[in-house]
């Protein structure tokens, strides 16, 4: 199995691409569990996802990367133990969440029985919001931790904003991390998707 996170500030897209992608994916003959981290009594996320017919588990009540720990150890050995795991397993944190944290996490949990591959960490940057999110001190802070965590930054909504907007997102990520690929994103009209795709089922680290 294959961990992947798609990570990013809340309203950045994320649940709308783990649809995406997991339908991309399904269709190419993969086996995808998806696991929704969501802080909240009731996990309105997870109940999108299960209505497109997709195999979610929630992991509520706290952050993956500390107070439920615990229970995603007990479902990731649980799909583990399934009579046909999943090939790929991704990952929705909290938008508060820091990507590198849930990282050593899952590689602390990970029993040696159980083969875990960690994918790619994906970071979603909303172009929308992109003088909000970089201005603001505190969501600037955030959002540079999440994005120093990112191998792929997925620059979302890029059909909603202009081609100097999407110019500027580029220059203010690459600001902060240069190593990670860049993938410019529209869910609604697909631009990226493939390339996504692709880079997702790319080789994992073993865990």
């Amino acid at each position: 199995m294959k961990l992947v996170q798609i990570a990013g500030y809340l309203g950045s897209g994320k649940t709308t691409l783990i649809i995406a992608l997991s339908k991309g994916l399904s269709e190419g003959g993969d086996k995808v569990a998806i696991l929704v981290n969501d802080v909240g009594e009731i996990s309105v996320d997870g109940k999108v996802m299960r209505e497109y017919g997709l195999t979610v588990k929630d992991i509520g009540g706290g952050c993956i990367c500390c107070q439920v720990a615990g229970s995603m150890l007990k479902t990731l050995e649980m799909l583990a133990r399934a009579a046909v795991p999943p090939d790929l397993i991704m990952v929705e944190p909290t938008g508060m969440a820091v990507p590198n944290s849930i990282k050593e996490t899952v590689l602390s949990l990970s029993a040696k029985k159980m083969a875990l591959d960690i994918g790619p960490t994906v970071v979603l940057f909303d172009t929308t919001r992109a003088v909000k999110l970089l201005t603001y001190d505190t969501l600037k802070r955030l959002l540079a931790v999440q994005l120093k965590d990112a191998d792929i930054i997925a620059l979302s909504k890029v059909d909603r904003v202009s081609q100097d907007d999407i110019e500027r997102s580029v220059e203010a990520v690459c600001n902060i991390n240069l190593k990670a690929e860049i993938i410019t994103l529209s869910t609604r009209t697909g631009e990226g998707l493939t390339r996504l795709i692709d880079a997702v089922r790319g080789a994992g680290v073993q865990a």
